[in-house]
C-alpha cells in the first residue's frame, strides 16, 4: 500500500479544503516558518489513529478544529482524508475489496470523532490495525518528527527493537499478540469470577437446603396448629351458644322494661305540650327585646361613623384653609410681578415707538442695496464655481506637475479668500453699498487672476502628461526586465539549493543508522 493523496478541511490552519497529492518518488513541502508544514504531518498521524492531544500540540482533541481568526469565523468540524493505493491487495481481509482505500476521520465540536473506510463506519482500532499491518501508524518511526533522530540514537534496546519490528512489518502481529494476551487475561479473570460465582452458588444451595428443612418443619407445625385452632373454635362456639341463650332472656326482660318506659314517656309528652302552650308569649317578648337592642346597636354604630366623618371633614377643611392662605400669598406675589412686568413692557413699547420713526425708509434703502449686492454676488459665485470645477479637474488630471499645481492651488486659495471677503461684504450690504462695490471689483480682479492661472496650469498639464507617459513606459519596461531577472534568480537559487541537498545526501550515504541495517532474506518489507 502507498499514500497517494491527503485532503484536509478545517484542520488547524487549513480552514479551506486543501488537497495534497503524494506522487511517486520524493514529494516535498517547502515554505516559511509558520505556514503549516508541521500541520500536514500531524494530520497524517491524526487520521492514522492518534488520540493524544499533546501529540497534536493541544490541550484537547477539539483543538485541531480551526478556531477562527480576525477575518474568518471558527469552523464547527475538522476532517482529514487519506487515500491509499491498494492495487496489490495488501490490506487486511476486511478492507481488501477495492484498489483504493479512503480513510476518513472527522471530528465535530461536542460530538467526538468518527472513522470511515470507503464510506463505511469503522472503529478506531480497525484503522490502527490497518496501518500496523502496513508497518506504519501514528507512532511509527517512519514519521520522523523534530528531534527523533537524536532520540533514536540515545534510545534503549527496547525502543530500538520497536523500530526494527516496524521496519520488518511485524508491528501488527505484536499488536494482535498484545490484544490476544489481553483477551486471555480477561478470560482468566472471567474464569476466576466463575469460580467465585460457583462458590457463591454452593453457599446458596446449602442455604436453600436448610430452608427446605425449615419449610417441612413449618408444614408439620402448621397442621398441628390448624387442629388446635379447630378445637379452640369449637369450644368458643359452645360458649357463644350459651351466651346467646342468656342474651335472649335479657332481651325479654328489656322489652318488659321498655313497655313501662313508654308509658312514662307518654306522660312526659303530655307535660311538655302543656309547657309549650305557655312558652310562645315569652318567646315573643324576648324577640321584641332583641330587636330593640339590635336597633340601638345600629344607631350607636351610625353615630360613631358620623362622628368620625365629622372629625375627618374638620381636618380636611383646616388643610384647605391653610392651602388657601398659601394660594393667596402666591397670587399676591404674582400680581406684584405682573404689575412690574406691565410697567417694563409699557416703557419698552414707548422706546420702540420712538426708534421706529424713519426706520421704514432706511430699511427700504438697505433692502434695495442688499438685493443689488446679492445679484452681483450670485453672478460672482456662479463664475467662481465654474472656475473652481475647472481647477479641480485640472488638479485631478496632472498630479505629476506638483510645482505648477502648487502655484495654481495658491492662486485658488487666494481666490477663495477673496470670495470669503466678498461674502462678508455682501452680509454687510445692509449698512453700505460702497463696500459691496469695492468687493465686486476685488472679486472681478480675482477672477481674472484665476483665469490666467488656469491657462498656465493647462499648459503645465500638457507638459506633465507627456512626461508622465514617457516615465510610465520606461517604468513598465524596467519592471518587466526586473520580473524576468527575479524569476531567473529564483530558479537558479532553487536549483542550487537542490544541488546542495543532493550533494549533502550523497556525502552522508552510508553514515546513517538505517543504511547500516541488514534484513534476512524473506523478511523485507514488500
Amino acid at each position: 500500500m502507498r499514500f497517494t493523496r491527503l485532503k484536509l478541511n478545517g484542520f488547524k490552519s487549513f480552514v479551506d479544503p486543501t488537497d495534497l497529492v503524494i506522487a511517486d518518488g520524493l514529494t516535498g513541502v517547502v515554505g516559511p516558518n509558520g505556514c503549516g508544514k508541521s500541520n500536514l504531518l500531524e494530520a497524517l498521524r491524526w487520521v492514522m489513529g492518534e488520540n493524544r492531544p499533546t501529540a497534536m500540540r493541544g490541550e484537547g482533541m477539539e483543538d485541531v478544529i480551526f478556531a477562527g481568526a480576525a477575518s474568518r469565523p471558527a469552523r464547527h468540524f475538522a476532517e482529514v482524508v487519506l487515500a491509499l493505493d491498494n492495487s496489490e491487495r495488501l490490506a487486511p481481509a476486511g478492507f481488501n475489496d477495492a484498489d483504493t482505500l479512503e480513510i476518513v476521520r472527522r471530528i465535530t465540536r461536542d460530538a467526538g470523532s468518527a472513522y470511515r473506510v470507503n464510506g463505511r463506519e469503522v472503529r478506531a482500532r480497525d484503522v490502527q490495525m490497518l496501518f500496523a499491518d502496513a508497518a506504519t501508524g501514528a507512532h511509527s518511526p517512519a514519521l520522523v518528527r523534530q528531534g527523533q533522530i537524536s532520540e533514536l540514537i540515545n534510545a534503549k534496546p527496547k525502543s530500538r527493537r520497536k523500530v526494527l519490528e516496524d521496519a520488518a512489518g511485524i508491528g501488527g502481529l505484536y499488536q494482535r499478540r498484545h490484544e490476544a494476551e489481553l483477551r486471555l487475561n480477561a478470560t482468566e479473570a472471567n474464569l476466576a469470577r466463575v469460580d467465585d460465582v460457583l462458590e457463591a452458588m454452593a453457599a446458596q444451595l446449602a442455604g436453600l437446603a436448610r430452608q427446605v428443612r425449615q419449610a417441612a418443619r413449618y408444614r408439620e407445625i402448621g397442621s398441628a396448629l390448624r387442629r388446635a385452632e379447630g378445637m379452640l373454635l369449637y369450644g368458643r362456639w359452645r360458649l357463644a351458644e350459651a351466651a346467646h341463650l342468656a342474651a335472649g332472656a335479657e332481651v325479654r326482660d328489656c322489652l318488659t322494661g321498655a313497655a313501662r318506659a313508654e308509658v312514662a314517656a307518654r306522660a312526659a309528652t303530655t307535660a311538655r305540650e302543656t309547657a309549650e302552650a305557655a312558652l310562645p308569649p315569652l318567646r315573643e317578648e324576648g324577640a321584641i327585646a332583641a330587636a330593640v337592642a339590635q336597633r340601638l346597636a345600629v344607631e350607636r354604630a351610625g353615630l360613631d361613623e358620623e362622628a368620625a366623618r365629622a372629625e375627618a371633614a374638620i381636618a380636611t377643611l383646616a388643610g384647605q384653609i391653610a392651602q388657601l392662605d398659601r394660594d393667596i400669598d402666591r397670587e399676591t406675589a404674582l400680581n406684584r410681578d405682573a404689575g412690574e412686568t406691565l410697567e417694563r413692557l409699557s416703557w419698552e413699547e414707548a422706546e420702540i415707538t420712538r426708534a421706529h420713526v424713519g426706520h421704514d425708509a432706511r430699511l427700504t434703502q438697505a433692502s434695495q442695496a442688499a438685493r443689488e449686492a446679492a445679484a452681483t454676488l450670485a453672478d460672482i459665485e456662479e463664475r467662481l464655481s465654474a472656475e473652481t470645477e475647472a481647477a479641480a479637474r485640472l488638479a485631478a488630471r496632472h498630479q505629476g506637475a506638483e510645482r505648477q499645481l502648487a502655484d495654481a492651488r495658491t492662486t485658488l486659495e487666494k481666490n477663495r479668500v477673496e470670495v470669503a471677503r466678498a461674502e462678508a461684504a455682501a452680509a454687510q450690504a445692509e449698512s453700505t453699498v460702497t463696500q459691496a462695490a469695492r468687493d465686486l471689483a476685488s472679486a472681478r480682479e480675482a477672477e481674472a487672476q484665476a483665469e490666467q492661472a488656469a491657462r498656465a496650469a493647462e499648459a503645465a498639464l500638457t507638459a506633465a502628461e507627456t512626461a508622465r507617459a514617457e516615465a510610465q513606459s520606461a517604468e513598465a519596461e524596467a519592471r518587466a526586465a526586473r520580473s524576468g531577472a527575479e524569476g531567473e534568480a529564483k530558479a537558479l537559487q532553487a536549483e542550487a539549493a537542490a544541488l546542495v541537498r543532493l550533494v549533502n545526501r550523497e556525502a552522508m550515504a552510508g553514515h546513517q543508522i538505517l543504511d547500516r541495517l541488514t534484513v534476512a532474506p524473506g523478511l523485507e518489507q514488500t
